[in-house]
């Protein structure tokens, strides 16, 4: 399954110039594991890192100018870093299979004299087949709508052959949401369905107990107001393995038995929860924020077919502390980098659940005197390792201040 190397962005609120693993031109950097987790304090920047993933998301979905203004991000003018004239830039390295050479994505987003957003420039490169130093050639270029695309799986830029004028005739929307459902364009129609298919999480344990009309759904949404519809095609698609997954989440959740569905006589699905010493179930509609919160969760990763990216803002969130390191060894235990595996992309701030991270999987993300963020891996700090080699738990050692920035 595809997974993020490295990402960069750029002049997007508090991230004035961050970069999480390794780039096209920094092969020496160890690239981001299946498991990624940023940690830091209250006003870091962990939500704007977690909405620069959703922003480029956006983009794809809605086009730019539209992407700036949902989720209450207040347009352009509120976006871009302040104090700087440049585009919003996002750098994404990628491989949709371990064994396939990296690609890079490049988009840069500015602002016409009217204050609208659109495309500055867009590109997608690669490395020739069997080449591992140099320069990435472009297969796709669009720059203020006007560029080119190079079609196949291995023709490059300056193999005219291959080359297809491109010009758009919105420069709000994203070149790759156009030539990547083109059949001639496999590499950018990769890509796209790779943008499209992430999944970040923005379920409220209000929206989990809303009533939903009975209908099997393959997958849980980012709000988590479909469970049930989920647990009711898991049931009719996975008959094999559909009890051995409740099961297992079951058993881990306090005090939950068993769950399953039942369909009321207007058509709208509950989701039960039997807990141990009562008789008759319980409802989502009675069940406790954590409770509901820590069954997505599990639901989410127990998906047959998952998201190749997941990403969660704050799990911890009306969550038991002696759950956070069960939480957190779920999520790696389903981000192990293997074939239909997803990346799971986490932000914390709860030292329980830091405790169950590695160095290299953990990131600390704070705010300069500048005002804006800077970031860098705990691995990187040798009195860490050490420390966490003799067994100190890494949340430990971020409660007692040792993963600031004075001991980087």
């Amino acid at each position: 399954m595809a997974m993020i190397e490295g990402f960069r962005v750029r002049n997007y609120r508090a991230l004035k110039d961050i970069t999480i693993g390794r780039l096209w031109n920094q092969q020496n950097t160890p690239p981001l594991t299946p498991l990624v987790a940023v940690i830091g304090k209250n006003g870091a920047g962990k939500s704007t890192l977690f909405d620069a993933f959703g922003f480029l998301s956006d983009c794809l979905a809605v086009g730019v100018e539209e992407a700036c203004d949902l989720k209450q991000r207040g347009g352009f003018g509120r976006l871009v870093s302040s104090g700087v004239k440049d585009a919003i830039h996002f750098d994404v390295y990628y491989r949709e299979t371990p064994g396939d050479r990296p690609i890079t994505y490049e988009l840069s987003i500015s602002s016409d004299r009217s204050g609208r957003p659109f495309v500055a420039e867009e590109r997608l490169r690669q490395r020739r087949k069997g080449q591992n130093r140099g320069w990435p050639l472009s297969f796709l270029h669009i720059k203020g709508g006007e560029g080119s695309a190079w079609a196949g799986e291995e023709s490059f830029e300056g193999e005219e052959a291959g080359r297809i004028p491109v010009e758009l005739t919105d420069r709000r929307r994203l070149g790759i949401a156009t030539l990547g459902t083109l059949k001639s364009h496999p590499r950018i129609a990769k890509f796209r369905r790779f943008l499209e298919t992430w999944y970040l999480s923005y379920f409220t344990p209000d929206a989990a107990r809303s009533l939903p009309m009975a209908g099997p759904q393959k997958h849980l949404n980012m709000h988590g107001d479909n469970l049930g519809n989920v647990v009711q095609f898991m049931e009719r698609e996975h008959k094999d393995r559909f009890q051995a997954i409740l099961t297992r989440i079951a058993s881990k959740i306090p005090g939950v038995d068993k769950i399953d569905t039942k369909k009321t006589d207007d058509g709208r699905l509950l989701l039960r929860f039997n807990d141990r010493g009562f008789q008759d179930p319980f409802f989502a509609q009675q069940m406790s924020d954590g409770t509901l919160k820590m069954f997505a969760y599990m639901l989410l990763l127990e998906d047959p077919d998952p998201a190749p990216f997941i990403c969660i803002e704050e799990p911890e969130n009306g969550l038991y502390h002696k759950l956070l390191e069960t939480l957190a060894s779920e999520f790696r235990s389903h981000a192990t980098g293997r074939k239909n595996a997803p990346q799971i992309f986490v932000t914390t701030h709860q030292p329980y659940f830091v405790d169950a991270l590695r160095p290299e999987e953990t990131w600390v993300l704070e705010k300069g005197s500048d005002g804006f963020s800077a970031i860098r891996r705990a691995s990187t700090d040798p009195i860490v390792q050490s420390m966490v080699q003799e067994g100190m738990p890494l949340g430990s050692l971020w409660y007692s201040d040792y993963l600031d920035a004075r001991s980087a």
